[in-house]
């Protein structure tokens, strides 16, 4: 392609067809890009189009498409052909910077981002001049440019805070420290002067603002790996200035939204990180620097209110503490009884409590709050720091931390006691507490591994978690019915077998509730415990122990899938495979029904793809669902080739290509089960199969077709020729 006017129009027409919603639009002009991204001049004419293009819609359109090309394309794989050539990479690293920093915000992050995935790939080695061509920047004076560089460092240096340790890391980052550790430095102490000169200037200070939370960024990821004699040189201006911004409170910056953090937040937020660094992995050098950051990140615990823009700087500011307190060094700060109240009453407990944004994340926006609340997810919530600060104190004073939480959880029991409608939010803290209190040690396979022995779980659960779970209504108070829930999953290595055998028809029967979090978290709770492993390695939980539940346990699953906001629930589908496994011929009688359901949700979501995982499990359970009907019996493929071909059909037709392996995989295996030749149906769709691209599942049908039906195929091809 030629960096011509006619092109640049082409592309311009093009990327304008990817943006409408109709897909009989969209579509075409998506495969004409990916046809010609190939093409010599394709990136430039890209970047030429965000530079020249007099349309901000367009100049966005060609930053993103440009960025996503750099990330399919830049990386160089052996043995393979290289994507972009040689001409277009030189001439894309020596435009890329000053574009990127001449370019308005939105454009520059896209451009940021690509400039970082190069980096990745051609730094230092095949771009040697990047750190110049950045630092000189910061000599301009102009903060849209300087916060430009520092946006794009912080995306190329971010990587160190979780690479492996190795030869070549080192010398890139001690190549990185020589150029840059300097210049950020004096970057650092002019910014902090210029805010002082601007204190009163609102719109001033939101840039040079934003500048100290990328500054501070940089450092977080500089300092990760080891601690680098520079900054160990330099300690003191930058962690006495970390301190007074800790301490710093301008009306200016203070913001009227409840929800969303401000920049002084997010700066508060990543000092707190940058001194849990060095308090973890830098104890020694950080020794005198300590005692005055617990004082200042105390008093802002105490002092910050409950709203939601608060919740990263106080879960930074908890997870501070938390690393603190865990290590020996420190253990004198922690000794006193007062002290551990103190810590207990005025950080743990309130930041434990069931917000009212919690509630309205709980009913309006569930998949979000399972995200966190289940999986565990990177967003960090005050509870979840909260329960590393339990954790954190347990390691050297379980027993008095114990106490004292018994105490508090005592209390909220009776509170609750007093007036359950009222007092709900009692139990759940309660109940949070009890389990921070008891988890030292978990995981996302097992549940707790190792817990705290002066609490006793399974008192706890009878008394306190099966009532609930065994009340006549699924739907009353639904938050303590998935706390409940939780508990079962959480403790289930803890919790005697015959207490998980009792739970397990009332987390069938809460499948029915109406709220998504509790019928989610009841199928999460029943998967988990079918995979659980007893003696001789066989299932914790056995079929013939499931034998009274099977019909309602299914009949409740695929109900589930019809209730609002759940019908591509990845939970539930992957209880419905891990039942299948587990019980076996169990399912045989209800097959029929089964399948019927099965093919009904794979055609109503074929239509638009959405939830991978999802789709895994759906797959894996027809396949579950083939393999045990026709091991029993084998004739019983042909209702399965009856009830999937017409669905596969259209799949295969609408190239729906997100479930094209998929339906190879379960041809493979009907075909497979065939004892003799193969039928019409397949040969049918065997020359199509042929024109298919290189798909791996295809090469196991292919395969099953030579197997079953090598002389129906020469056949058909003796008479072509």
């Amino acid at each position: 392609m030629e960096l011509s006017d006619a092109n640049l129009q082409t592309l311009t027409e093009y990327l304008k067809k990817t943006l409408d919603p109709d897909p009989a639009i969209r579509r075409p002009a998506e495969k004409f890009l990916e046809s010609v991204e190939g093409s010599q001049n394709y990136p430039l004419l890209l970047l030429t189009l965000l530079e020249k293009s007099q349309e901000n819609v367009i100049k966005v359109c060609a930053s993103v498409t440009f960025k996503n090309y750099i990330k399919r394309n830049w990386r160089i794989v052996e043995d393979e052909p290289n994507k972009i050539c040689e001409s277009d990479r030189i001439a894309i690293k020596a435009n890329i910077v000053p574009l990127m920093l001449s370019s308005p915000e939105q454009i520059q992050k896209q451009l940021s981002d690509a400039i970082s995935i190069i980096g990745r790939e051609d730094f230092p080695q095949k771009w040697p001049d990047l750190l110049t061509e950045m630092v000189n920047r910061f000599q301009s004076g102009d903060f849209h440019v300087i916060n430009g560089v520092l946006r794009t460092a912080h995306s190329l240096f971010k990587r160190y805070r979780h690479e492996f340790k190795s030869n070549e890391l080192w010398t890139e980052i001690k190549l990185v420290l020589d150029a840059f550790a300097l210049p950020l430095t004096n970057l650092f102490k002019a910014t902090i002067e210029l805010c002082s000169t601007h204190a009163n200037d609102a719109s001033a200070l939101k840039v040079l603002f934003s500048s100290l939370i990328l500054i501070a960024k940089l450092f977080y990821s500089l300092n990760f790996q080891d601690l680098p004699e520079f900054f160990e040189d330099n300690m003191e201006t930058w962690m006495t200035n970390f301190h007074s911004l800790l301490t710093l409170d301008n009306k200016l910056l203070q913001t009227d939204d409840e929800e969303e953090a401000g920049l002084l937040e997010l700066l508060k937020s990543q000092i707190c990180d940058n001194a849990a660094l060095y308090a973890q992995k830098y104890d020694e050098e950080f020794q005198p620097y300590l005692p005055r950051f617990v004082t200042a990140i105390w008093n802002l615990l105490v002092t910050t209110g409950q709203e939601v823009k608060y919740d990263l700087l106080v879960s930074n500011a908890i997870q501070f503490l938390a690393s603190v307190c865990e290590r020996p060094h420190y253990k004198h700060l922690f000794e006193d009884q007062n002290t551990l109240t103190s810590i207990c009453e005025k950080v743990i407990v309130p930041n434990m409590e069931f917000r009212a944004a919690d509630e309205e994340a709980f009913e309006d926006n569930s998949e979000e709050y399972i995200r966190r609340d289940l999986e565990g997810s990177d967003i960090d919530t005050r509870r979840r720091a909260a329960c590393d600060l339990v954790r954190g104190l347990c390691k050297f004073f379980e027993g008095p931390v114990t106490g004292i939480f018994s105490g508090y959880v005592n209390s909220m029991l009776q509170e609750y006691a007093k007036n359950p409608s009222v007092n709900w939010k009692h139990k759940d803290a309660a109940i949070y507490l009890v389990t921070s209190l008891a988890s030292k040690a978990q995981t996302q396979k097992h549940g707790i591994t190792q817990a705290n022995e002066l609490v006793n779980l399974t008192e706890f659960f009878v008394n306190h978690i099966q009532p609930d779970l065994k009340s006549a209504s699924v739907n009353e108070f639904p938050v303590l019915k998935a706390d409940g829930i939780k508990y079962i999953m959480i403790f289930r290595n803890q919790v005697p077998k015959e207490q998980l055998l009792v739970s397990i028809p009332l987390l069938i029967n809460h499948l029915q509730a109406e709220s998504i979090v509790v019928h989610t978290y009841a199928a999460h709770a029943l998967e988990r415990l079918f995979t659980m492993r007893g003696t001789n390695n066989t299932t914790l939980i056995t079929a013939a122990e499931m034998a009274p539940f099977v019909e309602v346990l299914l009949t409740n699953l695929f109900k589930a899938l019809t209730l609002p906001g759940s019908s591509e629930n990845e939970y539930i589908m992957k209880a419905i495979m891990r039942s299948f496994s587990l019980l076996q011929e169990s399912i045989i009688p209800y097959i029929p029904s089964v399948i019927t359901q099965l093919t009904q949700k794979l055609l109503a979501v074929s239509k638009n793809p959405s939830k991978p995982h999802f789709n895994h499990y759906m797959f894996e359970s027809i396949c579950l669902s083939i393999r045990i009907t026709c091991k029993a019996n084998p004739d019983a493929v042909g209702s399965f080739e009856e009830a999937l071909f017409m669905v596969f059909t259209e799949i295969l037709q609408n190239d729906v290509q997100e479930f094209i392996p998929y339906v190879f995989q379960v041809m493979s295996l009907l075909l497979e089960m065939h004892k003799n030749e193969i039928p019409s149906s397949y040969m049918a769709l065997f020359p199509h199969l042929l024109q298919t691209g290189n798909i791996p599942p295809l090469v196991r049908l292919l395969q099953a077709y030579l197997e079953r039906g090598a002389n129906t195929i020469a056949n058909a091809a003796a008479d072509k020729i």
